[in-house]
C-alpha cells in the first residue's frame, strides 16, 4: 500500500491540534513549526503506513524512532496486548511478579548473544542504559565510563553523562554526572588520522590511549555498534572485534547499546553479530515491544551476581518494571521477528534499498555526498545541511515521514522491517522528484530530531 493525500499537509485537524497542544504542553517538547508546516498528528497506523487526523496517509521511513520493527499495529502484538489486558494489566514487578515477565526473561536469555542470560527490565532506552552503568560500577568498583563522540544513549542523568551532544548537556551543567569520557568514533569527516574516505581500525588508538591513561578509574566502555542518531555511522569491519580485544586486555567491561540496532535492524539479530562480538552487557529496547514501552539490560552471570540477592528492597527497580502488558507485547513482537525472519529480510531488503540510494546519488552527485549504513539502518549525507532539512518538510508533503540525523545533513531511513520493495521504489521516486523540483531550501528550519 502507498500513501494517499486528502487535504493540505498539515490539514485543518492537525493544525487545530497543534494550537491546542501549544496551550497545554511544555513548549520545549514538541516542535510546532511557526510556519505551520510541521507536525502532522497521527490518528492510526498499520504496517508501514500512518494516517493523520485529516485522513492523509504516509509511508513511515522512521518506524516511529525505530520502534515499529514488526510494523505498526501488528495484529499479533495487538492480540497479545488485548488478551493480557483482559486478565492482568499491572503486576508488582519486584515483589509479586507476573508469569509473563518470567517468560520474557527466558526468551531474552535465549535470543541474547553468548551468556547474557540475566536481565533488568525498564520502560525505555534510558532505563536500560542506567541499569548497564550501575551494573558495571557494582562489578568492578570503577566509576569511569568511556563513550564516543556523537553517541546517543538517552537523556536521563546517567545516560547524559555518556551522551556527547553539548546541546543536551549544557542546559543542565552542574547536574550532569562527570564520570563519562568521550573519544572519536569512526566518522571519516572528523578523522584525525588521515585515513581518507574510509575509517580503519586505527580509530581504536584513541580507545587504547584512554584505557591506558585512565585504567585506574575506567570500568566500562559503552558503544553503539552502528551510531544512529549521531549520523548512521558504521565502523569498519573488525572494529568491534578490536574493541572487544582491547576491553579484554585492559579488563574493562564492554557495554553494547543496541537499543536502536538490535532485533534485526542491521540485518543480524544484533549489530554486534557482524563481528562475532559478545558484549558483557547489552542494552535493548525500541523494536522489542512492538510499539509498547519496554526495554531491558542483559548481562553475564558474574555481573548479575555483583548486585547480590534481594533482601526485600530492590537496589534498582521501578513501579512498572516487568509490566505485564509490555511483556506480553514484547513476547509477541519477538515471535513475529522470528516467524517472519526479519533479520534476514532486513539484510535482503536493505541491500535493495541501499542499491537504490546509490542510484539516487549517481543522479544527484552535486547534492548527495554519501550513502551510509547497512540492513535497514541507512542514511544519505548531503553536501548542505539545508538540503536534508528542506527535504524533511517537502517529503512530508509527498507522503513520506523522514527525519534528519547527525549534524542535520543526513536523512536517515529506518523503516519497519516489513517494508516492501514497491514502497521503497515509491520513496526513492519521491525523493528524486523533490530534488528535481528544487524543494524549499530549509532556511531557518529547526532540526526536528531534537
Amino acid at each position: 500500500m502507498l500513501p494517499v493525500r486528502r487535504t493540505a499537509i498539515p490539514g485543518p485537524n492537525s493544525l487545530a491540534l497543534a494550537d491546542e497542544l501549544r496551550r497545554s504542553e511544555n513548549p520545549q517538547i514538541t516542535f510546532l513549526d511557526p510556519l505551520r508546516r510541521f507536525p502532522v498528528f497521527w490518528e492510526s497506523a498499520s504496517g508501514c503506513l500512518v494516517t493523520d487526523a485529516d485522513g492523509n496517509t504516509y509511508l513511515d521511513l522512521t518506524a516511529a524512532f525505530g520502534v515499529a520493527g514488526v510494523g505498526h499495529s501488528n495484529p499479533r502484538v495487538v492480540e497479545a496486548i488485548q488478551k493480557q489486558a483482559g486478565t492482568l494489566i499491572h503486576g508488582m514487578g519486584d515483589v509479586h511478579p507476573s508469569g509473563v515477565k518470567v517468560r520474557l526473561a527466558e526468551k531474552i536469555a535465549a535470543r541474547a548473544p553468548g551468556d547474557l542470560g540475566f536481565v533488568i527490565f525498564g520502560l525505555n532506552g534510558g532505563d536500560a542504559v542506567e541499569a548497564a552503568l550501575k551494573s558495571a560500577r557494582l562489578f568492578n568498583g570503577k566509576p569511569g565510563v568511556l563513550a564516543f563522540r556523537a553517541g546517543y544513549h538517552g537523556l536521563t542523568m546517567g545516560a547524559l553523562a555518556v551522551t556527547e551532544r553539548a546541546d543536551f548537556r549544557e542546559p543542565f551543567s552542574g547536574q550532569v554526572p562527570t564520570f563519562g569520557r568521550h573519544v572519536p568514533y569512526c566518522e571519516p569527516r572528523e578523522c584525525r588520522l588521515s585515513c581518507g574516505s574510509r575509517c580503519t581500525a586505527a580509530c581504536l588508538s584513541f580507545v587504547e590511549d584512554a584505557f591506558r591513561d585512565h585504567r585506574d578509574t575506567l570500568g566500562a566502555v559503552i558503544v553503539e555498534p552502528l551510531q544512529g542518531r549521531g549520523g548512521i555511522i558504521e565502523p569498519p569491519s573488525g572494529w568491534m572485534a578490536g574493541l572487544r580485544e582491547l576491553c579484554d586486555r585492559y579488563e574493562i567491561l564492554l557495554i553494547a547499546d543496541e537499543i536502536f540496532t538490535g532485533w534485526g535492524r542491521t540485518g543480524d539479530w544484533w549489530a554486534c553479530d557482524a563481528d562475532a562480538v559478545v558484549p558483557d552487557i547489552l542494552c535493548m529496547g525500541k523494536a522489542m515491544g512492538g510499539g509498547f514501552p519496554i526495554s531491558a539490560c542483559a548481562m553475564r552471570p558474574g555481573i548479575a551476581q555483583a548486585w547480590g540477592e534481594s533482601t526485600g528492597e530492590a537496589l534498582h527497580t521501578s513501579t512498572f518494571l516487568g509490566h505485564p502488558l509490555a511483556c506480553a507485547a514484547s513476547l509477541a513482537a519477538i515471535s513475529e521477528i522470528e516467524r517472519l525472519d526479519l533479520p534476514h529480510r532486513a539484510k535482503a531488503t536493505g541491500e535493495y534499498f541501499k542499491m537504490r540510494l546509490f542510484e539516487l546519488k549517481d543522479r544527484f552527485p552535486e547534492q548527495i555526498a554519501e550513502v551510509r549504513g547497512r540492513g535497514l539502518m541507512l542514511g544519505l549525507r548531503f553536501d548542505k545541511k539545508e538540503t536534508a532539512l528542506g527535504l524533511v518538510y517537502d517529503l512530508l508533503q509527498r507522503g513520506l515521514i523522514v527525519l534528519p540525523a547527525g549534524p542535520g545533513d543526513i536523512l536517515e531511513f529506518v523503516p519497519p522491517l516489513i517494508i516492501e520493495t514497491g514502497q521503497i521504489d515509491f520513496a526513492l521516486n519521491e525523493i528524486a522528484a523533490s530534488l528535481n523540483a528544487g524543494y524549499p531550501s530549509g532556511q531557518g528550519n529547526k532540526n526536528v530530531t531534537g
